[in-house]
């Protein structure tokens, strides 16, 4: 695929939060929020780090060969598991919801960015290797976020009335009517059918959507070593017993949060503030929060009630019945890998950033962050027609409306704006203020109020001028328009919204190969990427 690639810093789009335009920066004032910077040295420093700390890897290799004896997998992924023994292995990890049918297109772009910084590292630091994992947070609930996909900005919604852990749902028969509905876009495309199959081959009737997930993502990343690790394992939960314990005894992480969000300079938005006891209880089809009352536990929802006693007994017994909330989760991850970077969105590093404290309190390692590759695809008609509007990557993301009038005011051949009558009416009032103030002080006031009114009357006529002439510009508005719903879909990012199986259906494996090789390690950058010659063009 004959592709050409350009950057822009996050702070040039507009779409990211100040938190995440400092966090990049380095600004003084997010410094104390993490532990290491996202630069080579800070890697360094997050190896000593974890070298200090005990990972159970005999206990995640086990796990891991149990959770892949059931799929057909590269020799890149068979190697990096067996690795995983080794002291000098490390881990850099992305974490993401089971979306079905993989959601967003940013699911992809994070986990080819774990990709690309492992293969940086490795040649970096050779001494060490370097793995990149995608960790699937299966135990969300959240079916509204996760059932979900945008398909040429039409949504398709699985109509299903299972509960509980999206993970732990069945593929049903709503789900495979809904992937047949979705062919009918995709099979006209040079690669459809392949994507169709592919997808059909994992999502069948009975398949968990845990399990036809981690068998679909399989599918697309093994060539690339990429191991998949599904947390929702009784094995896993067990080794962090001590920290379920604690949570439940102690709430401890609640109060490491309150301090630091309320150490937060004024500005900065609180992404996920938890709750008092941050933990679910999961069985079966319910995932429900644990509260603690007047020494009793609750299940929310449920009739279910224990004493400080009992829930500890349970948790020894049934550990997989616990689950941690977004606060405690990504303990649990580095908990059980032994980490050195985490990827994640502006939302995930944000809400990261208020979890120092929490990691410090149980003693593990608080990894380097790193904003995730972003990425907008323009095919060559779309760029064409950027090149016809005369518009730069950079401006595209300003809003329509600023770009048709500063399209407008550029090639119009006519006066569109009054700033030298406004001038002249200026100097004009000004000599009239005088003249009328040396007849009466009060009628200085007057005539100032008159000037206010007769500008605010010029600038509604510039509006009207400029709103007349834009008429005669309808071709280009329409260009613009088609320009914007392609690259912005329903007014966001394309990450955002748009699925990856219209991109694999248009261009099949080559996309992924694009992506990769375009993506960035420790730079944290927004990429444009110009596809010259694309095949449906």
């Amino acid at each position: 695929m004959d592709c050409t690639a350009s950057f822009l810093s996050y702070a040039q789009t507009g779409y990211f939060s100040k938190i995440i335009l400092e966090y990049i920066q380095q600004s003084p004032s997010i410094q104390p929020f993490y532990s290491h910077p996202a630069t080579i040295e800070g890697i360094q420093s997050a190896i000593a780090d974890r070298k200090r700390f005990a990972t159970n890897r005999e206990l995640l290799v086990n796990v891991l060969e149990a959770q892949y004896a059931s799929v057909a997998t590269s020799e890149a992924v068979k190697n990096n598991i067996e690795l995983l023994r080794s002291d000098n292995t490390f881990t850099i990890c992305t974490a993401h919801q089971p979306n079905i049918f993989t959601g967003p297109l940013y699911f992809v772009y994070k986990i080819l960015h774990v990709v690309k910084l492992a293969g940086e590292l490795k040649t970096m630091l050779p001494a060490n290797d370097f793995i990149p994992v995608y960790y699937m947070g299966s135990e969300d609930a959240d079916l509204d976020e996760l059932g979900h996909i945008h398909i040429n900005e039409e949504k398709f919604q699985w109509d299903t009335h299972q509960t509980g852990a999206v993970g732990r749902m069945k593929v049903d028969k709503p789900l495979v009517k809904l992937l047949d509905t979705i062919s009918g876009q995709l099979l006209v495309h040079p690669y459809g059918n392949e994507i169709i199959g592919m997808v059909k081959e994992c999502y069948k009737e009975g398949n968990s959507i845990e399990q036809a997930t981690f068998q679909l993502v399989n599918e697309l990343f093994a060539a690339f070593g990429l191991i998949i690790v599904l947390p929702d394992n009784k094995q896993l939960k067990a080794s962090f017993i001590p920290v379920i314990a604690k949570e439940l005894i102690e709430e401890f992480s609640h109060v490491a949060v309150q301090e630091t969000v309320a150490k937060f300079p004024s500005g900065y938005k609180v992404q996920a503030s938890g709750r008092e006891l941050n933990m679910f209880y999961l069985k079966d089809d319910q995932r429900e929060r644990i509260e603690l009352e007047n020494g009793v536990f609750s299940v929310v929802n449920t009739d279910l009630k224990f004493s400080s006693e009992e829930i500890l007994f349970e948790l020894n017994q049934f550990p997989e019945r616990f689950s941690p909330n977004v606060i405690l989760r990504p303990i649990f991850q580095e908990w059980i890998l032994p980490n050195l970077a985490f990827i994640g969105g502006g939302g995930e590093i944000a809400y990261w950033l208020q979890l120092k404290k929490v990691f410090e309190s149980v003693g593990v390692p608080y990894p380097v962050l790193v904003v995730r590759n972003s990425f907008m695809v323009i095919n060559s008609e779309m760029e064409n027609l950027v090149a016809k509007l005369k518009l730069d990557h950079a401006g595209l993301f300003q809003p329509e409306t600023d770009l048709l009038n500063q399209l407008v005011k550029r090639e119009t051949t006519l006066q569109l704006n009054l700033d030298k009558e406004r001038q002249q009416l200026t100097a004009l009032y000004q000599q009239m203020e005088t003249v009328a103030g040396k007849i009466d002080i009060t009628l200085a006031s007057h005539v100032s109020a008159l000037q206010k009114q007769a500008l605010k009357k010029i600038a509604a006529l510039e509006k009207k001028m400029l709103r007349a002439e834009k008429r005669k510009f309808e071709i280009q508005q329409n260009q613009l328009r088609k320009v914007k719903a392609n690259l912005f879909p329903n007014n966001t990012l394309q990450e955002r919204m748009d699925n990856l199986m219209l991109y694999y259906a248009k261009w099949g494996k080559e996309f992924i190969r694009m992506i990769h090789d375009h993506s960035k390690g420790l730079e944290q950058e927004f990429g444009i990427l110009t596809v010259q010659k694309a095949i449906d063009d």
